[in-house]
């Protein structure tokens, strides 16, 4: 897998700014319906490391659950990304990034929650809502991923 290098990205507007580093060039699809309800459809993101904004006047934050928050242009609305309120995880929004250059679909998450009036054609790896759920918590428990 190629090392992915650290990108830019803007909103709608261009009155917020961030810059990112992917953990990976995988993008990830969120079909669950909170996500659906905040971009518009499905939620096309990277896991990213050293998120920075440049312009944090511009960027409003929404407390979408007890642990997540999403980021986005008070101006414009853009949808930027979504993160752990206690900073351990990111995801930028891949369509917001400046440069798509090298990234590719690897996996689709709450695919038990995906409407039935499309499909992505590429292969991908597939996880319900509960199988993701019980890859944090085996994780945090020190049994699995």
């Amino acid at each position: 897998m190629a090392e992915a290098a650290p990108r830019t990205g803007r909103c709608l507007c261009g009155a917020l700014r961030f810059s990112a580093t992917p953990t990976s060039l995988d993008v990830d699809v969120c079909h669950c319906g909170m996500c659906r309800r905040w971009t518009g459809g499905a939620f096309m993101a990277a896991a990213c490391e050293a998120v920075a904004i440049e312009n944090e006047a511009a960027a409003g934050v929404y407390r979408s659950s007890d642990y997540g928050e999403r980021v986005f242009c008070k101006r414009c609305g853009s949808s930027l990304i979504w993160r752990m309120q206690d900073g351990s995880s990111a995801h930028v929004s891949v369509s917001a990034l400046d440069d798509l250059s090298g990234f590719a679909l690897a996996q689709e998450i709450f695919i038990d929650e995906k409407p039935a009036f499309y499909d992505f054609a590429n292969e991908t790896r597939k996880l319900t809502g509960a199988d993701f759920v019980a890859m944090f918590a085996s994780a945090e428990d020190g049994s699995g991923q």
